[in-house]
């Protein structure tokens, strides 16, 4: 009786199915007398993007979803056997359609059997490559059919099985059987046995309705059955089968239950192969917000990188050194106490050479949802380290380390943009009228506050700008994405917001004997083909002259000497740098290199400005007040240190000799001067001066800062020595790197207050 009832109603779904796509069957079959149905060709199938470091290690992986395409002859026989019981058992004798098996798995289906499909593993295939979207009609059933034969005479069984086996849903974000070998079971699809081949197998035909982490019970059930089919066919003896379907859900017996102790059991978690278990991190994903979002590297369009990125299969080689990366870790790991209070560093390493990033500490490790922020690429105010910019652009105007600066605590300065406020300095450290070099091996505040007016405020942000330039920074950028440098009376002492990576990618200006290389995080792509989509290219800027450099970064040495962070030099090798504490200790700095590598270290907390005074942690190891000095010098050497290692120490070029006597700097308008004896004579003052550099700005009459407006009829640079009657050292607008600063002879003039 019930064989009966089973023909019957196989006899009418056959004959309604016919019924209802007969007209459209014939439109079809006229439609196509002389011409036969083309299939497209096949997409490639998505593949998951890699990122290696400067070693080949690999650190990162990005997909859509979990795609990992192999070849059918990496599958274990016994897996591919499990998967035909289960899903197409005449695989291999039909050519494409399968008309026993529907009668077949309708039966089966009636008796309460193990479920199969009356779909074929070809037009499985067909309905992931050419029917998605279809209504799901007597239509689409149709054209199932005809491409499953059709591609039945264009591909091979083992190309259609091979392509099945790489792109079926196996539940949790997983394509393919390589990815649910990774996903499930922890191990590459050669190691799987035949037992896992048959719990994947059972899980094709409704992977979310039988997820074994979600759905335990129903997955255990679908895995009986998949034993069942898998017994059927003789893949496995039957009381194995039933051996382990029982310990799936032993009953209350003892016996049993010690019998089941070390039997096969579903996976419960998520897996993943151990050695590539890939921890992201703050470098790895700035890598994919710089393809998606910050260059046109993979494609003109967002939807095109998006696509090459996450489904490309490319391998991306990154500039990230894993012993530079090893080092900043590790000495933010030994040299910051874990504290109550927040307070993280963040450390950015470049090539001195290149500017390739080779190693980045965001602060905390990176946590999705939780701790996403990089500070390393976070501005922050710098306290004094902003002051290698002044002493950078002074030099390039003519100044020379010895040379004379007034550091006396406290002083009044103007302040162009606001005359009616006065910038004015009383903390920091008071020292006499001294030499360029001694002001900044000190970090002397009034010295240098007086020298960024006497180089002119606008060229120092111009110079800085320069020197710092990467994609996070630079002039044009919006100021509603980012605030711009400004030319602040307080621009000495860190009014300003840079990054560890804008200050990292300043000093390698200056390591670089004044040839600024913009950072970069990429050296090369290259596609799933193998073919180099991309290789990087830079030739640099000139932005200072090597003799400025080379005489601005030998005042700096003197920082590591006798300066700031004296106990932090190098072990055999030399360098040079220049901490920063900005006021109440907010944010604490050392930003230093060799002329093989520069690192930035910023210490603070990273959500708000917090005084880094009597933190409880700090004070154990003998730190009342974080200044650049101490923690980040501290890190900044047990990085540098550790990451230079084996490799050979080399020099600075020599910086040439100085080419006049000392002078005294003063500030026009500020400092008054009296002769101590009669001056000599002079020749009179030319009524104009074209600036040294042919390709310098050109300065109209009329220039307007940030704020203001000055105007003046005749522009004259000032001579060394010779006295002006201009109220400003450099018209503001002016940016010429070569326009002198104003010099006396300190034999000939006294200076006092205006």
């Amino acid at each position: 009786m019930r064989l009966c009832i089973v023909v019957v109603a196989g006899a009418l779904v056959i004959t309604a199915a016919v019924v209802g796509v007969a007209p459209r069957l014939w439109k079809v079959v006229n439609a196509h007398v002389e011409t036969p149905v083309a299939l497209p060709p096949w997409e490639g199938i998505a593949k998951r993007t890699y990122v290696y470091d400067r070693a080949g290690n690999e650190i990162a992986a990005y997909e859509l979803e979990n795609s990992q395409p192999v070849l059918i002859s990496q599958i274990p026989q016994p897996v591919i056997q499990a998967v035909l019981a289960v899903e197409d058992r005449e695989f291999y004798n039909h050519h494409g359609v399968n008309i026993r098996g529907l009668f077949r798995a309708t039966l089966s289906n009636f008796e309460g059997g193990a479920r199969q499909g009356a779909s074929t593993i070809t037009q499985q295939v067909v309905k992931v490559e050419y029917l998605g979207g279809l209504e799901r009609d007597g239509r689409y059933k149709l054209l199932q059919i005809i491409y499953a034969l059709r591609l039945e005479k264009e591909r091979t069984k083992d190309e259609i099985l091979e392509r099945y086996l790489n792109t079926i849903y196996f539940g949790n974000n997983t394509y393919g059987i390589q990815a649910a070998s990774e996903v499930y079971f922890g191990k590459k699809v050669e190691d799987l046995t035949l037992v896992e081949g048959t719990f994947l197998a059972g899980l094709i035909q409704a992977p979310s309705s039988y997820d074994p982490i979600r759905r335990p019970q129903q997955s255990k059930r679908r895995f009986g059955e998949a034993l069942d089919a898998v017994a059927d066919v003789g893949l496995m003896e039957a009381p194995e089968a039933n051996s382990i379907k029982v310990c799936l859900d032993p009953p209350e017996d003892s016996t049993v239950i010690a019998q089941c102790t070390n039997s096969w059991q579903i996976p419960e978690v998520v897996q993943t192969i151990a050695e590539k278990k890939i921890t992201r991190t703050h470098f790895s994903e700035e890598v994919k917000s710089y393809l998606l979002n910050k260059s046109n590297l993979l494609g003109e369009t967002y939807q095109e990188r998006y696509n090459k990125l996450f489904r490309g299969g490319l391998s991306i080689y990154t500039t990230l050194d894993p012993i530079a990366q090893t080092a900043a870790e590790n000495a933010r790991a030994t040299q910051l106490p874990v504290n109550t209070a927040g307070i993280e560093t963040a450390i950015v390493s470049l090539d001195s050479k290149t500017g390739a990033v080779r190693a980045m500490v965001g602060g905390k490790p990176f946590v999705a949802g939780r701790n996403e922020v990089n500070m390393a690429l976070a501005p922050r105010q710098t306290g004094s380290s902003i002051k290698m910019f002044i002493l950078a652009a002074a030099v390039q105007a003519g100044v020379q380390n010895d040379d004379l600066l007034d550091g006396t605590l406290p002083c009044t300065l103007p302040n162009p943009d606001d005359p009616e406020n006065p910038f004015v300095v009383e903390q920091g450290v008071s020292r006499p009228l001294g030499p360029v070099d001694e002001m900044t091996w000190y970090s002397i505040n009034c010295a240098f506050g007086r020298l960024s007016q006497m180089v002119g405020l606008d060229r120092v942000v111009d110079t800085t700008y320069r020197m710092a330039h990467n994609l996070y920074l630079y002039p044009e950028r919006n100021p509603a994405e980012r605030e711009p440098l400004r030319p602040y009376a307080s621009f000495a002492t860190g009014a300003n917001e840079m990054s560890p990576l804008d200050m990292a990618s300043g000093a390698q200006t200056l390591a670089n004997n004044g040839l600024h290389m913009d950072p970069y995080y990429i050296e090369s792509i290259s596609g799933a083909d193998g073919s180099v989509l991309y290789q990087h290219q830079d030739d640099g800027v000139a932005v200072l002259t090597p003799e400025a450099a080379a005489k601005t970064t030998n005042i700096m040495a003197g920082v590591l000497i006798s300066g700031t962070a004296r106990r932090s030099a190098l072990e055999g090798r030399v360098a040079a740098a220049k901490t920063g504490t900005q006021d109440n200790n907010t944010n604490s700095w050392m930003v230093g290199f060799t002329p093989e590598l520069v690192t930035a270290v910023w210490v603070g907390h990273p959500d708000k400005y917090l005084p880094m005074v009597n933190i409880p942690e700090f004070l154990a190891v003998g730190v009342d007040n974080v200044v650049g000095g101490t923690f980040p010098s501290r890190i900044w050497k047990a990085a540098m240190d550790a990451a230079l290692v084996g490799q050979p120490a080399t020099f600075f070029p020599t910086p040439p000799a100085n080419t006049r006597a000392s002078m005294r700097l003063y500030l026009p308008g500020n400092d008054c001067l009296t002769p101590i004896t009669a001056p000599p004579t002079q020749t009179s003052t030319p009524t104009e001066t074209v600036p040294a550099d042919p390709t310098a700005t050109t300065v109209p009459t009329t220039t307007t800062s940030t704020t203001t407006s000055t105007t003046s009829t005749t522009l004259v640079p000032p001579i060394p020595g010779v006295i002006t009657d201009l109220n400003t050292t450099v018209p503001r607008g002016v940016v010429d790197p070569t326009w002198p600063v104003p010099t006396i002879d300190p034999a000939l003039y006294t200076v006092g207050s205006c």
